[in-house]
Order: C-alpha cells, then structure tokens, then sequence
C-alpha cells in the first residue's frame, strides 16, 4: 500500500471512494492491516477497555497512549496512524500542546480529540503548530458519564442541527478529519455533505466518508458479551484474523457495509 497522507484522503472524499479505518494498540496488528488494505490505523482510548479490561476510556494515560502509539508505528506499512487525546489531556492549552507533542514523537500522524465547537481553539493551536486534527463528535466516550450512558445523540431535531453547527465550527478551526460515532444515519450523512474535510463514521451510517471499527469488536471478541449494533463480526466466515480484516476492507471498500441493520435512525 502506498503511503497514505491527508491529500490522499481528501482525493478520496471528492472521489466518493470510502476510506477504511481500524483501531491498532501493537506492531503485528498493525502491519496485519495495513497488508488487508486498511487505511488508517486509529490507536484508540479504547485500549483502556479491550486491552487494559477498564470499563470506560477514563482511566488511559498519555503514557499509555503515547507507548502503543509507537508500536503501531514500528509495525506500520503505509497507513495514516491517528493518535486519541485521552480523557482530560487537552484541559489546558499547555497541556493539549504536550500531549499532542507526546503522540506526535511517539509516531502519531495527526491526533483526535473528544468533543464539540468547544474545541475550535484548541484545533487551531494545533493546526497552526503542525499537528492535523482529528475532531470526535456525537457520542464521545469520554464523556460518557455527562451522558448517563452510551446513548445515540443528535435524535432530535435541536441536537442535530447543534453537530452540523459544531462540525462546521471546527472544519473552519482547522480540523482535518471528523469522526463521528453514534448518531442517525441520515445525520451522519448530512454532517459529510456540510463539510469539505473527510467524516469517519462509527454507528453514523453508511452516507459518511469512511468506517471505523474496533478491532477486537469486528473480530467478535468482547470482554462484556455485548456487541453493539452498528457492529459487525468479520471473522464469520474466514479462517484468520488476516482473511477477516480484508472481508472488513472490502466491505466497507463497496458500500456493503454498514448495511440497514447497522444503523441508528432519527
């Protein structure tokens, strides 16, 4: 796979072809990917639950994220490596400018960071310094407790209007990227039209630019029993976790996920 930069995802988006996303915590797993045609490697907060056995994002620490980080990096073979802020690691301008520092040196491409327009200042900082940004909206796991749960946002009709409001915000702040988890998918489709930037979508449809999924949840493996509905488990099937990768890729590659069943509505 050639190297794949943010021109190349933004060639993407224009050209219709739907970018694959996947969470990687290590090296093997991360070379694994890139070989079945994934695109981007997303080292995700959610180590904190599949790997570490917490029951939330809340407890990782920039330590934790910056080490698997940097094995994503050393087994990585052209993709674009995304970096999660954890929980808190950007509640200041001084420690946002560290951790996005740490992820960088660590291997990170471009960093994410959870929230709404309220982040505008803190993407243009980083994007003034260098470091592309990443902006999660919808349901954003950290703030997990604010909600009372993992709930679908952006329901009714105020919320909606209020992500197409933030995501335009934090297009104009500099973002490079959204992500957007857990909304109707008729919004997650009208959040990709607003915007010029590429929208990963998780549970937001299949109107947005690309998909991403947590590795261990595409390969059917939970720690609770529980899969989410926007999930689907791609080892069905095949006879390795390299064979399910691929089915993942090329399913997402031709639309065929995710399907109707997958989908939140209004």
């Amino acid at each position: 796979m050639s190297e794949v930069t943010l021109t190349t995802l933004q060639a993407q988006k224009r050209e219709g072809s739907k970018i694959v996303m996947l969470t990687c915590y290590d090296a093997i797993f991360a070379r694994t990917a890139c070989e079945a045609g994934v695109e981007m490697l997303l080292v995700g907060d959610s180590l904190g639950m599949v790997l570490q056995g917490h029951d939330s994002t809340l407890p990782v620490s920039l330590d934790d994220m910056a080490y698997h980080t940097a094995c994503v990096k050393r087994g990585n073979r052209g993709a674009m490596i995304v970096a999660d802020m954890p929980f808190m690691a950007n509640a200041t301008t001084e420690q946002c400018l560290h951790s996005a520092a740490r992820l960088m040196q660590a291997g990170a491409q471009m960093v994410k960071l959870e929230g709404a327009a309220w982040l505008a200042e803190s993407t243009r900082l980083l994007t003034e310094r260098g470091i592309p940004v990443c902006a999660h909206l919808g349901l954003t796991p950290q703030s997990v407790n604010l909600f009372g749960g993992y709930k679908v946002q952006g329901r009714q009709q105020e919320a909606a209007q209020q992500l197409l409001d933030d995501a335009r915000a934090l297009e104009a702040a500099g973002a490079a990227m959204l992500l957007v988890e857990c909304v109707p998918s008729d919004l997650g489709a009208r959040i990709a039209q607003a915007v010029e930037i590429p929208v990963i979508g998780i549970g937001a449809g299949a109107g947005t630019d690309g998909q991403v999924l947590v590795m261990h949840d595409m390969l059917g493996l939970s720690l609770s029993g529980r899969t989410p509905k926007f999930v689907r488990d791609f080892m069905q099937g095949q006879n390795d976790i390299s064979s399910a990768i691929a089915a993942y890729s090329r399913a997402v590659k031709s639309r065929a996920f995710p399907a109707k069943e997958h989908e939140f509505t209004a």
